[in-house]
C-alpha cells in the first residue's frame, strides 16, 4: 500500500509538473502582468518616439496626416494632446484606471480648446477602427462625452455626461 501511494505521488507530481510547464509555455500564468508589460514597452516606445517628433520638424512631419494644413506649433500641440490621452489609454489598459476613471480624465481633457481641435482633425484617423475594437469604442464613448460638453444646460462640466459602468467595460 505504501508502494501505490508513493507512485501514485510520483504519478501525480509528474503530471503537475507537465501541467504547470504547458500552461507555462501557453503563457496562461502570469499573463496579466505579461501583457501589462507589454503594453507598458509598446507605450514607452511610442512616447518617445512622440517626444521626438515634437522635438524635432522633420520628424513632426512625419506624423502631419491631417485633412487639413496645420502649421508645425500646432502639430506640437497635437502630438501632445494624443500623448496624454494615449498615457491615459494605456493607464486604462494596464488597469490602473477603470473604465469611469478614464471617462473623468477623458472630460478634463475634453475642456482644452487645442485638445478638441485635436480630436477633430484625427476625427478620420479612427474611421478605419474595426467597430468591435476597444480603441473604436473609447473613440465613440469620447465623441459622446464631447458632444454631451456641447449640449450641457450647466457650467459645472465635471457633472455632464454618464460615465460608463463597468459592465460595459
Amino acid at each position: 500500500m505504501a508502494t501505490q501511494s508513493a507512485g501514485i505521488r510520483r504519478i501525480v507530481s509528474a503530471t503537475k509538473q507537465k501541467f504547470s510547464a504547458t500552461l507555462d509555455s501557453l503563457g496562461v500564468p502570469g499573463t496579466g502582468h505579461r501583457r501589462r508589460a507589454a503594453l507598458t514597452e509598446q507605450h514607452r516606445l511610442s512616447f518617445d518616439l512622440l517626444c521626438k517628433a515634437m522635438d524635432d520638424p522633420a520628424l513632426a512631419a512625419v506624423l502631419d496626416t491631417y485633412e487639413s494644413d496645420v502649421p508645425l506649433d500646432k502639430q506640437r500641440q497635437f502630438l501632445f494632446a494624443n500623448a496624454l490621452y494615449v498615457n491615459n489609454l494605456h493607464f486604462y489598459r494596464i488597469g490602473a484606471l477603470t473604465r469611469a476613471e478614464l471617462y473623468g480624465h477623458l472630460r478634463v481633457m475634453c475642456r482644452n480648446k487645442v485638445f478638441r481641435e485635436y480630436w477633430e482633425a484625427t476625427r478620420h484617423h479612427r474611421k478605419s477602427l474595426p467597430d468591435s475594437s476597444e480603441e473604436y469604442v473609447l473613440g465613440r464613448m469620447m465623441d459622446d462625452l464631447i458632444h454631451d460638453l456641447d449640449d450641457a444646460d450647466t457650467d459645472e462640466w465635471w457633472v455632464v455626461g454618464e460615465p460608463p459602468s463597468e459592465e460595459s467595460a
